[in-house]
């Protein structure tokens, strides 16, 4: 090993290693993933691909389930003892990694340390409700919010717990928490694996902790291996040097499937591509077809978006673009998030019926617009992109299909560099007021709503039931303000839901994997074959 990658190498301790037998390395686990984390902090970003290799070494108070569902995690219960005012019962006899005894003076710690530490894409939007912190007893928590705050517990399954004791030094800034937690220092978790070493871009090695309160995992080590590159991460698996990989593209996974030598794995996600308008007065992107100005933003007119709704072939984008590695979707979450709407089915493709709304919004020749969507961000983007530019030209609309990398799209969209766009969007919390207020709500930051709403969308109707949900106690008058919500999205069309991704897993014969829907790959949804 060279000097350069000793140094970029961060190692917590040979002694780790030191008392891994032969037999134990027959049970190591090897898996190649797209990213890896950004720090071994698990405040320093909100980033998923972070918090997925961190579920590996903390726990977080509640725990997300397979298919987003609440289940306990350090926290064993959770109840509301008044509108603002959440009260959590702590496991008992867990331990942190070096032995200490988990109390509600980590959860407090952990909850406080997060603004002071936080990076990019911050975490502080899980505790952003939190006005205070109250012990009753070690394992008993209050926690104070800033009005009514049902999602809470939502919201607290990226509460990622510290120990208190181990990182008390190295929770003042993000500069000092990277400090101490790449270094292993603060590195102490209570979850099922302990970390022993991190190369960042590179890979994370983490070893089994026999006191585990869920129990021994199968693995003795678990290497995860950052391998970005598709045909990189899949030409590994067939050659044997993982056991395990994420995210196939779709255009191998038929071939993968015929392989004798590997299981391939397959699961609808959360994650799903939308096309948003821009209702801003004078848009930067859209223009008559000789490029002279428009008298308005033809977006403003909801004949146009549904015009452009009626336009698109959904069916045809998850069996061609996405090459059978997608499902229809009618409303910004898929069926089973919290708020979804069963009986809001997505629009049948109707290219005569969009034209004539064209024309009778005063549009009978089209105009031109300059379409911009990821090209890398998630998989069958760029194809599904290009495919719904080909389909408008079909209503008269002039496409300009602009794809980017995520690196450029996000910073020009937040911007408004543009009119018209097409990202991914999962709504990680199992719960629709997350998506719906950072993306329908008119953008508020004195009520910290709207935040990803930067092109002008306002609709009061939608303002109301997106704030009723947010502070409606009741599960069943929450749940009925966000199916309406999600009801007004479809008929209003400031957004257009397009399909959802279905992600594949492909695995050696000797393992088997539990999938999630929030795309996770997790050592412990990960099992020897029976």
């Amino acid at each position: 090993m060279t000097a350069s990658k000793t140094f970029r190498t961060i190692v917590l301790a040979t002694g780790l290693l030191g008392g891994v037998s032969g037999a134990a390395l027959a049970a190591d686990l090897t898996i190649g993933v797209r990213a890896g984390p950004l720090s071994i902090d698990p405040d320093f970003t909100a980033a998923g691909t972070h918090a997925e290799a961190m579920k590996h070494i903390y726990d977080s108070l509640i725990k997300s389930g397979n298919n987003l569902e609440l289940e306990p995690g350090l926290a064993t219960s959770w109840t509301a003892i008044d509108d603002t005012t959440w009260e959590f019962k702590l496991r008992p006899n867990v331990k942190f990694h070096d032995g200490s005894d988990f109390t509600a003076e980590d959860v407090k710690f952990s909850i406080e340390r997060i603004p002071k530490v936080a990076g990019p894409n911050p975490t502080t939007i899980y505790v952003r409700r939190v006005k205070g912190v109250e012990i009753v007893d070690p394992l008993t928590i209050r926690v104070k919010t800033d009005g009514p705050a049902p999602t809470l517990p939502n919201d607290f399954i990226r509460l990622f717990v510290v120990s208190h004791i181990a990182a008390k030094d190295y929770s003042d800034s993000a500069e000092k928490a990277s400090e101490g937690f790449n270094s292993g220092k603060a590195a102490i978790g209570t979850g099922p694996y302990k970390f022993v070493s991190w190369t960042p871009k590179e890979q994370l090695v983490l070893q089994s902790f026999d006191g585990y309160w869920g129990g021994k995992e199968p693995w003795d080590k678990v290497i995860r291996k950052e391998l970005p590159n598709d045909a990189a991460r899949v030409a590994q698996l067939k050659a044997g040097q993982v056991d395990l990989i994420a995210r196939i593209p779709a255009s191998d996974v038929p071939t993968l499937e015929t392989d004798s030598k590997l299981t391939i794995v397959r699961q609808d996600s959360v994650y799903l591509f939308n096309m948003a308008f821009d209702f801003r007065e004078k848009s930067p992107q859209v223009s008559a077809k000789n490029g002279s100005p428009l008298p308005k933003n033809p977006f403003i007119d909801p004949r146009v978006r549904e015009a452009f709704d009626l336009a698109i072939d959904r069916e045809t984008i998850t069996e061609i673009a996405m090459e059978g590695m997608g499902t229809v979707q009618s409303q910004l979450v898929t069926p089973n998030i919290f708020g979804y709407k069963p009986d809001v089915k997505p629009a049948p493709s109707n290219v005569e019926k969009a034209k004539k709304l064209l024309a009778d919004a005063g549009y009978p020749d089209g105009f031109k617009v300059t379409f911009s969507f990821t090209n890398d961000r998630l998989p069958g983007d760029k194809d599904t992109g290009t495919t719904i530019a080909q389909m408008l030209t079909a209503i008269g609309i002039q496409v300009e299909a602009n794809a980017q990398p995520g690196a450029v799209y996000f910073p020009a969209n937040t911007r408004g560099d543009y009119s018209l766009t097409m990202s991914g969007w999962g709504t990680l919390t199992g719960e629709a007021n997350y998506t719906l207020s950072s993306l329908v709500h008119t953008n508020d930051p004195t009520k910290k709503l709207g935040a990803f709403n930067i092109r002008g969308y306002s609709n009061p109707e939608m303002d109301k039931l997106i704030e009723a949900a947010g502070v409606e106690m009741d599960a069943g008058k929450r749940e009925q303000y966000l199916k309406d919500a999600n009801a007004l999205v479809a008929s209003d069309r400031p957004n257009l839901s397009i399909a959802s991704i279905v992600s594949a897993w492909g695995m050696k014969k000797t393992i088997n994997i539990v999938p999630r829907s929030d795309e996770d790959t997790l050592a412990m949804n990960i099992r020897p074959a029976k």
